[in-house]
């Protein structure tokens, strides 16, 4: 990989700043309403799930997994170009590495497992701005993979692997999702309170949980199943009918609806965006 100072772009880079299409829906509270789309797909990689399950307190622990997950990502984005945490991303997997079944080695920094986790974000952000804010033109879906690709340098890995274009990066994904990904047992662990419930938060009380879990658990596996593109639901054996799918596409019209994006943007930033996004807006003054 070319080394870099700090505020090189290389040719078909594109800024990760206030004026990025990046910033402006990575840390989107709105987000949530994918589901856990990039956490199941990053799992459905067989050597990453398998590092999942070995290394991971994702099966005793599922929200701190995901906090300690989050957070750095979300600072590797809206950090500076010379202030950010991805290197420590990076280091935090030196050490994730084992055997899989077959007796084969896997490794977090292997560039293509390293790789189909950051795509997983990427496409998570461009599903998102497309279902649930409006359709994404070619350019910004453009914009959006030129700034993955700063984001993805961040990181300090390897970028033999990285697509070329916006263009490549879709025939990579079309491959990944028609031939590689499987039903891992982390994946599948993952969504398994789709058909059996969510299991109780820790900090939640018995009671309260026994009054939020009826409401709480149709939603969850709503959003989370019709969140998986169909490849994602079939492998994992998900149930979803063409009637849940119809509700699903009017859920999210309403969401991209002119009325709702002109509310959503003007309230507080404390209800639109993640504190480490907010912050980073209040450091550029830009509110978005």
């Amino acid at each position: 990989m070319t080394e870099l100072t700090p505020v090189e772009l290389l040719p078909g880079e594109a800024p990760l700043d206030a004026d990025s299409l990046i910033w402006r829906w990575f840390g989107d509270n709105r987000m949530y309403l994918i589901g856990p789309r990039p956490a199941v797909l990053q799992n459905m990689l067989a050597e990453l799930g398998q590092g999942v399950l070995d290394h991971s307190v994702f099966f005793t622990d599922t929200a701190e997994r995901l906090k300690r997950t989050v957070g750095p990502i979300l600072g590797t984005v809206y950090g500076s170009p010379e202030d950010n945490p991805g290197i420590a991303v990076r280091d935090f997997h030196a050490e994730i590495k084992g055997d899989m079944p077959d007796g084969s080695r896997y490794h977090a920094l292997n560039p293509e497992t390293y790789f189909w986790a950051h795509a997983t974000f990427v496409e998570a952000v461009l599903y998102f701005a497309d279902t649930f804010v409006h359709r994404l033109s070619d350019a910004e879906r453009e914009q959006i993979y030129a700034e993955s690709t700063t984001w993805y340098r961040r990181y300090g890995v390897s970028d033999r692997i990285l697509p070329a274009d916006y263009a490549a990066f879709c025939r990579y994904w079309d491959t990944m999702m028609d031939s590689v990904v499987v039903p891992h047992k982390t994946a599948a662990y993952g969504v398994g309170y789709v058909t059996k419930g969510f299991p109780k938060p820790k900090a939640v009380s018995p009671l309260a949980w026994k009054i939020i879990a009826p409401v709480f658990n149709p939603a969850a596996a709503f959003l989370t199943t019709g969140g998986l593109p169909p490849r994602a639901r079939d492998l994992l054996g998900l149930p979803w009918t063409a009637r849940q799918d119809r509700r699903y596409q009017r859920f999210a019209a309403l969401w991209r609806s002119r009325p709702v994006n002109w509310v959503w943007d003007r309230l507080p930033m404390t209800v639109r965006y993640q504190g480490v996004a907010r912050r980073a807006y209040a450091r550029a003054g830009v509110r978005p």
